[in-house]
């Protein structure tokens, strides 16, 4: 109790000092921009402030009009859980594990084995827990929901674990809770815009630092012992060793035990708060655009199979423009960040140093009228669609990820895109021919961007049968 009470007063110090540090910085920042004839504002010489900026020129190159803010600062990813093969970090370890998770990805074997779990998941436990919730009339929370199934979803395509997180009787796993509390605190560091406190905390092992270092060894620690389970199991009896999960693979393939371990901790970090973000998103801007949701639950009558296979998901794509104008609106990822390797010059002539950060921001890119137009505001899927079909089918348009970076772009796009796609598909395609999900509320829910942004209080809904709907 000492050490928590401990804690608190040295985070409330720090506080104090950040404000009137903040304070100076604000006023220093002000004097220097009024003296700017451009809106590009970079500063060099502190390695304390990150300096936002909206480039107005319009100069060849996708940074053109992209709101991006620069800083210097080092990378540091000393403490956060995961690895670096499905995100877009560089680094001679990364594009190592990169290859090897490209690999995995590409073979049919996973797209089969993701396809058998998606219906294990959605037929024999997400389905079911929404019909008892209806007809026991009560008020559930999708985003819990949603999120409790992207993580045993991950689980068992990546680790072959089912941690049971769709049992709502049973308490939250720890390594779920540790996952969401290491998450929280490397968002949080991200948005420092003093970085000296939590290296400060760090050092000390107190506050929000002393939390992450535990969060981290819980995750650590688990996942080693799984990893440890399966090298067993494996070595008892080879000739059941093909599981079908990427833990399998990896192992079998003779990966050390240690680049394993941050492989499959990436693939969980970066699958399992973005689908469920999304989705969650996409079923409050159907409940408010009733035409839309009609239009694509006829979209999903005219191609559904049971039960559902890769090929009829991959012609829902009136369901993946849902997705993509949801994800444009409300981005999982509010924000990416990226260190300048050696000294460079952006497209529009800004210098940047080696060492600089550059963040752009999805978020604020999804809003913009000169990359969205006059109805960027507005939730309108067919934006996606070349010419919208009377059934909300068609083809879909090639949109650039640079200017819609929410799987990011180049050398450092999403290798889970296209599963992910194929997840929400399953999800939001059998939920929606089956049932309407209604806010139990009226109030509109808030935003909160962190590592990955969801709705505040979680999203309160009850569930209805849809007149007409399937039967399971």
């Amino acid at each position: 109790m000492a050490m928590w009470v401990f804690d608190d007063l040295v985070e409330g110090l720090f506080l104090v000092l950040l404000f009137l540090f903040l304070r100076l910085h604000f006023l220093l920042g002000l004097s220097m921009l009024s003296r700017k004839k451009h809106a590009v504002l970079v500063l060099h010489r502190t390695r304390s402030l990150d300096v936002w900026f909206h480039s107005t020129r319009t100069a060849a190159g996708c940074w053109s009009g992209t709101l991006i803010f620069i800083g210097v600062s080092e990378p540091d990813h000393r403490g956060a859980p995961a690895g670096c093969a499905a995100d877009g970090r560089d680094g001679e370890r990364c594009q190592c594990g990169r290859k090897l998770a490209s690999h995995e990805f590409s073979t049919k074997s996973l797209r089969e084995f993701v396809m058998r779990i998606l219906e294990e998941e959605v037929e024999g436990r997400l389905l079911p827990l929404l019909e008892s919730a209806m007809e026991k009339n009560e008020v559930l929370d999708l985003q819990d929901v949603l999120r409790r199934f992207a993580f045993e979803t991950v689980c068992k395509v990546s680790l072959g674990v089912d941690p049971c997180c769709l049992d709502l009787s049973r308490p939250v796993p720890p390594l779920v809770r540790a996952f969401d509390r290491a998450s929280e605190i490397c968002a949080m560091r991200g948005m420092a815009p003093v970085y000296a406190v939590w290296k400060m905390k760090r050092a000390f092992n107190v506050g929000s630092e002393r939390k992450l270092k535990e969060s981290v060894q819980l995750v650590h620690s688990s996942v080693r012992e799984i990893i440890q389970n399966k090298k067993r199991k494996l070595e008892e009896d080879r000739a059941e060793g093909d599981g079908g999960d990427l833990l399998t693979s990896l192992l079998s393939a003779g990966h050390g035990e240690e680049v394993v371990r941050d492989m499959v901790i990436s693939f969980i970090m970066a699958g399992r708060d973005t689908t469920s973000a999304a989705m969650t998103w996409l079923f409050w801007l159907l409940s408010q655009h009733p035409p839309i949701e009609s239009a694509i639950v006829a979209h999903v009558d005219s191609l559904y199979r049971n039960p559902l296979d890769f090929e009829t998901l991959k012609e829902m794509n009136f369901v993946k423009a849902c997705l993509c104008e949801s994800m444009r609106l409300y981005p999982p990822v509010v924000w990416d960040s990226k260190h300048a390797a050696a000294d460079d010059t952006l497209p529009d002539g800004t210098a940047l140093r080696e060492g600089d950060r550059v963040t752009y921001f999805p978020y604020g890119m999804g809003r913009m009228e000169h990359l969205w137009g006059k109805d960027r505001f507005e939730f309108r899927p067919d934006r996606w669609l070349e010419e919208p079909e009377a059934d909300g089918g068609g083809p879909l348009k090639a949109v650039s990820p640079y200017k819609f970076p929410v799987f990011q772009a180049g050398p450092r796009v999403c290798l889970g895109k296209e599963m992910a796609f194929i997840q929400m598909k399953y999800v939001v395609a059998s939920i929606l021919r089956r049932f309407e999900i209604r806010p139990a509320g009226s109030n509109r829910p808030v935003f909160v961007p962190l590592l990955t942004a969801h709705m505040a209080g979680g999203f309160k809904v009850v569930v209805r049968k849809r007149s007409g709907g399937n039967e399971p």
